[in-house]
């Protein structure tokens, strides 16, 4: 049915034209009332399994040469939040040294600052931390490192509810690192995710980081994907260096190919994804990890 507007309203409508026009710097609001009733929020998310610190890395590898490539990597591609894997509390000091413009929470694998984190790093000049806890991949995920399923380590999850303080809009974030060895606890951990963040505030976005230590082939990937969330590598308007995997070894400029594409960023709910890249940044043969990073440009749609 055709809509009629009622003199008043035209009355209003034509002093708020009149006055945008005498002051064309300012805004009345009249447009905004008839935009399509959405905000969007973008965001720059990475993983980035970063290589705990050891005294076998031969150099140029070691952890304290490859800091200044790490801070160089990071600044150029200016992510919002970082997912990391690996790291060990002395080198989470050197991060926070290094990269002043980033924040970071989680929790060592072994309680305290004991083993690896997944620190989730994020820029807090834009975002705010309203939630976050960390789950043991295992039978009993509220155990401090619990490992039931044939992992010889534990492993872990760290996520987190953001709040973007420019739309006042939120949004989840969530970061892991899964087994190396054991299959079963690779395909257990994927289905214990997807339990967890169903629990989640389903009208709000999901971003999911992580080493996941198989390919896109793999049956965790099947599960997660199968279970609500998407590759954001497979559904990116943009992929840049395609023919790459991200496993490097400190040697290997193609990260084993494709089919080793271990590193992965996947998100849920009302979110798109403008570009994702394996990013292959090496500054005189020295690769900043053993893995590329992944960096993806993420769009989330909010209804009013």
């Amino acid at each position: 049915m055709k809509k009629v507007l009622k003199p008043l309203f035209l009355m209003v409508a034509g002093l708020l034209v009149f006055l945008s026009g005498l002051f064309p710097g300012t805004s009345t609001g009249f447009a905004a009332e008839n935009n399509d009733q959405s905000t969007v929020v973008d965001v720059k998310a990475m993983t980035f399994n970063l290589r705990y610190k050891n005294n076998n890395d031969p150099s140029p590898h070691t952890w304290d040469e490859r800091v200044p490539t790490i801070k160089k990597l990071i600044n150029m591609e200016n992510p919002d939040i970082i997912g990391t894997q690996e790291v060990l509390y002395t080198q989470l000091q050197d991060l926070e040294n290094t990269l002043p413009q980033y924040n970071w929470i989680g929790l060592g694998r072994e309680g305290g600052n004991r083993g690896e984190y997944s620190a989730i790093f994020y820029n807090e000049k834009d975002y705010t931390v309203l939630e976050y806890d960390h789950f043991w991949l295992s039978d009993t995920p509220e155990v401090i490192g619990s490992k039931t399923w044939g992992n010889n380590i534990p492993r872990m999850v760290t996520w987190a509810k953001f709040l973007d303080k420019k739309s006042n809009q939120q949004f989840y974030f969530v970061n892991t690192h899964f087994d190396h060895q054991s299959t079963n606890a690779r395909e257990k951990s994927a289905e214990l995710i997807l339990e967890v963040t169903k629990e989640f505030d389903p009208e709000l976005p999901v971003i999911l980081t992580g080493d996941f230590n198989a390919g896109p082939e793999s049956l965790p990937h099947q599960i997660l994907t199968n279970g609500g969330f998407d590759d954001l590598w497979e559904t990116a308007e943009t992929r840049i260096n395609e023919d790459l995997g991200t496993f490097n070894g400190f040697d290997d400029p193609t990260g084993e190919g494709p089919d080793r594409r271990i590193d992965w960023i996947l998100g849920k709910g009302n979110l798109t994804t403008n570009e994702i890249e394996i990013v292959n940044y090496q500054k005189n043969g020295q690769f900043p990890s053993d893995h590329f990073p992944v960096i993806a440009d993420i769009t989330l749609t909010y209804n009013k």
